[in-house]
């Protein structure tokens, strides 16, 4: 066998061996890759399977957190609706606590005092000492002068330092005229005159003695009387009046 053909066997088997590495090499080059892709897969799952926890945790995380939500939304509206109760109450209490205080203060008009004029004077009364007097003075002025009577007497008794208390005897003793209790009519002017002279209707009740005097009979002390209007109230009707029944009386 020459060399050359030597050569040429060996390089045969060379390139079979070569063929033949190759051929069992292949496989195991495979195995890896197939490892690392399973690897891999193993590390996509793995993320996979977390990020679908933390997915999960954040659903329900949500899920409590949309539950806080409408729980505090149920809240807000439970205390929206006590808020507008508590509104509705205060409105209700601020209007009843001032109807009270307008009562109040209605009430205390009634016994707070007022300031009258009454023949020339100007004074302040009771609101029911007013009542009294006007009511009374509308009785006489109707004509009905019985209850007058009674209405003034009880004035007089009951309000004895009012301002009224002039014009009241006055009214009285008018009254007691016309039901000819002449007497108590001239007393009830005379007590006039002692505590208000220079009152209005002074005049009027010295004349008011006189003609009292006269229904008595008493010619003697009405020509007096008469005589004491003409000289303390001169110039007023009163005197006039006077002067003209001096003359029929001298």
């Amino acid at each position: 066998m020459n060399i050359r053909n030597l050569t040429l066997r060996m390089g045969v088997r060379a390139l079979a061996a070569a063929s033949l590495c190759t051929a069992f090499m292949t496989p195991a080059h495979a195995f890896l890759e197939d490892a690392e892709a399973r690897r891999a897969i193993l590390e996509l799952r793995q993320r996979f399977d977390a990020n679908a926890e933390e997915t999960a945790a954040m659903r329900r995380g949500m899920l409590d957190l949309q539950a806080q939500i409408e729980s505090m939304r149920r809240d807000i509206a439970q205390l929206t609706g006590t808020k507008e109760q508590l509104e509705r109450e205060i409105s209700e209490l601020q209007r009843r606590q001032k109807d009270l205080a307008t009562g109040l203060d209605e009430r205390l008009s009634k016994f707070e005092p007022v300031q009258v004029q009454m023949d020339g004077l100007e004074f302040s009364a009771d609101p029911a000492e007013k009542r009294d007097f006007d009511a009374a003075l509308e009785k006489f002025r109707a004509g009905d002068f019985a209850d007058a009577r009674k209405a003034f007497a009880n004035f007089v008794n009951t309000y004895p330092g009012s301002g009224y208390m002039p014009s009241a005897r006055f009214w009285l003793g008018n009254t007691q005229y016309a039901g000819r209790d002449y007497k108590e009519a001239i007393a009830n002017f005379r007590s006039m005159l002692r505590a208000a002279p220079q009152h209005e209707r002074a005049a009027d009740a010295t004349l008011s003695i006189a003609n009292c005097q006269l229904e008595l009979k008493d010619t003697k002390g009405a020509i007096q009387t008469l005589g004491e209007v003409v000289k303390n109230y001169p110039g007023t009707e009163a005197a006039t009046v006077a002067k003209e029944r001096l003359q029929r009386l001298k």
